[in-house]
């Protein structure tokens, strides 16, 4: 009788560590739903695996893979930090198929804040979708409304039975890989990056019509688009690109870089070299995809007498705020060339003539600016399109290299 409290205590120091010891995701495929106020899901998937017993996210969209390791948990609570943009999950582990919480993303006037679940072993981002006669890869021309006001597109899909992907080009650039299924006649796509978080719903009619769409955006905004099969549909230039005002030649601007230096474009580094400016945000998903484009093409082709400098408008005109935000995209892409802080909100309408007052409005993000070895400033490009839109990503590529070509002779 004396021994049993001492096997008891045994019995219990083996017991209470195993009891108490926190639940982890499971690993394998999930899908995750961000819900919004209309009772509309944008839906996303996530791989969760373990390497060396630390958890690694891959957020998935159609061919586009984004590699998620900053992640916390404390008990029963996951923190995760996306690897760009200001955006972060707060997750509950109800239990290891289960994560319920919310996404939290900053933006220019106040912080997103949206309810999300991810449930496991859900690997169809639209499950509904199982049959359809309906044949819709190609090219539309698309019509987007918003209060009266249309806007002009175009949507590539790609069908393989059920499964879409594709994207959506405007005169500013594109929505970055999109993913979904055609459940009968209902077309269901959708995205996340961890800034875009989008999906699209709409009726086909006989493979050539597209009718009663719907593009949700993020937690509240919305509106309708149609589309019709054409195989010729072009975007229409409907905004214009930046150019130099009369009189002026050069650029003249001097901003502080990540570390506090002040840069300029008059500094040596930058005499009788090729120069092109990128002009970008933290927050722009486009700015992502070109930004992966030159860090690349700056390091194979520096030594060819090529500078770049990219000129970033943030949120907010707190310097820690933007560049704790830049450092990300410096970090991730491993950017070589200087990242400079305008210190003027994106938002501002008098932003250009705050920075660069020797040229007109800048319109889009990202805008890429072209100077000669002589200083003066040759070529503007407004928009982009990334490696989602296929041929024209390859298209923008040949345009680039030929203009720093023709540059540097």
């Amino acid at each position: 009788m004396k021994k049993i409290p001492w096997i008891f205590g045994l019995i219990t120091a083996f017991i209470l560590p195993a009891a108490t010891k926190a639940q982890k995701p499971a690993g394998g495929a999930w899908r995750a739903s961000l819900q919004r106020a209309d009772g509309n899901t944008i839906d996303f998937s996530v791989t969760i695996q373990y390497a060396a017993g630390k958890p690694v996210w891959q957020v998935r969209n159609a061919a586009e893979k984004i590699k998620v390791t900053a992640i916390e948990q404390k008990k029963d609570s996951i923190f995760v930090q996306m690897p760009l943009f200001e955006s972060e999950f707060r997750l509950k582990l109800e239990n290891n198929q289960t994560l319920r919480g919310s996404w939290i993303k900053g933006t220019s006037t106040s912080t997103q804040v949206m309810p999300v679940v991810f449930n496991y072993n859900k690997g169809e981002r639209y499950p509904q979708a199982r049959e359809t006669r309906r044949k819709i890869s190609g090219r539309w021309a698309a019509t987007f409304i918003d209060k009266n006001r249309s806007k002009p597109a175009i949507i590539e899909f790609n069908q393989s039975g059920t499964h879409l992907t594709g994207t959506v080009l405007t005169p500013t650039g594109d929505y970055r890989y999109l993913e979904g299924g055609l459940d009968k006649d209902t077309i269901h796509l959708s995205t996340f990056d961890g800034s875009h978080a989008y999906y699209f719903r709409g009726t086909v009619h006989n493979d050539t019509a597209i009718t009663d769409g719907l593009f949700f955006s993020g937690a509240s905004f919305v509106e309708n688009w149609t589309a019709r099969k054409n195989e010729k549909a072009i975007i229409p230039d409907t905004l214009a690109n930046v150019y130099l005002k009369p009189g002026e030649e050069r650029l003249n601007f001097r901003f502080p870089d990540l570390d506090s230096n002040m840069v300029s474009i008059n500094d040596d580094r930058f005499r009788n070299k090729v120069v092109i400016i990128q002009i970008m945000g933290s927050w722009c998903p486009n700015c992502m995809d070109e930004t992966a484009f030159l860090s690349e093409y700056y390091k194979n082709n520096k030594q060819r007498g090529i500078e770049m400098i990219a000129l970033a408008y943030e949120y907010s005109t707190d310097f820690r705020r933007s560049q704790k935000s830049l450092r990300k995209f410096q970090q991730h892409f491993n950017i070589t060339y200087p990242m400079l802080i305008t210190g003027v909100r994106v938002s501002d309408t008098l932003r250009t003539e705050k920075t660069l007052p020797q040229i007109t409005k800048i319109k889009m993000f990202p805008t890429t600016l072209f100077i000669g070895r002589d200083g003066k400033l040759k070529r503007t490009h407004s928009g982009f399109y990334g490696p989602g839109t296929g041929e024209h990503y390859e298209a923008f590529k040949k345009e680039f290299y030929a203009i720093v070509d023709e540059l540097l002779k």
